[in-house]
């Protein structure tokens, strides 16, 4: 796997500020995107000359799944999701897009094309991305890990996409459908704390922190 030349863009999107990710290779035209948010135009115009090899999706709550449908089409490309959660993309009411009207219209789509599990290694963009599953924000929750996993060596350039998981100095809430609080600890301390210490993180809202400076300092863990 080679990190090198990777290029990482982030995108608020939607009336919460859900972040969306632009992973690419300027030099081949490629790329891939992880949570496509809600009023995607911005990243539809920044995708409009590239070629698009997959959407990942962390979990597929509303907030993250609004422009599945959009650039899915645009850009015939695969969508991964967690089988716990096969269904919320074509349910408005399991994705939660129903219960808050006043954010938007119900959100349906197709089902995912590919089923993402734990430990699976994705082969995209000329990289390894490592799936875990970290559940408790919901049921269905993956972190995507780009570089060395676990911490055995005193490596650094490690990159982690985490959805609602875990924030800067924060956690995801675990008061929706399928959460546990439980669940969201144990994916915290028994996987994501596994990562070296610069792994920098790269959250579903708000800004990147690192691992290190959560166990540190993180009073929810």
């Amino acid at each position: 796997m080679s990190i090198e030349g990777l290029k990482i863009e982030s995108f608020s999107l939607g009336p919460i500020g859900t972040n969306a990710y632009l992973l690419s290779r300027p030099e081949e035209n490629k790329a891939i995107i992880i949570d496509p948010g809600m009023n995607p135009k911005p990243l539809l115009k920044r995708i409009a000359n590239l070629q698009i090899e997959a959407i990942l999706l962390t979990h597929a709550h509303f907030d993250h799944i609004g422009g599945v449908d959009e650039i899915r089409k645009l850009k015939s490309c695969p969508v991964y999701l967690h089988d716990a959660e096969a269904d919320w993309l074509t349910n408005p009411k399991l994705n939660g897009s129903t219960k808050y009207p006043e954010l938007g219209a119900p959100i349906e789509t197709d089902p995912a094309e590919f089923a993402l599990d734990q430990g699976q290694t994705l082969k995209l963009l000329g990289l390894d991305i490592k799936v875990l599953h970290t559940p408790g924000h919901s049921p269905g929750s993956v972190s995507f890990v780009l570089g060395p996993y676990p911490a055995d060596s005193p490596l650094s350039g490690t990159h982690l996409f985490g959805g609602d998981v875990l924030f800067r100095l924060s956690v995801g809430r675990t008061d929706l459908p399928g959460g546990r609080s439980e669940e969201l600890l144990d994916s915290i301390h028994g996987k994501l704390f596994k990562l070296p210490n610069e792994t920098v993180v790269y959250p579903g809202h708000g800004s990147k922190t690192t691992i290190g400076y959560e166990r540190d300092n993180n009073p929810y863990v």
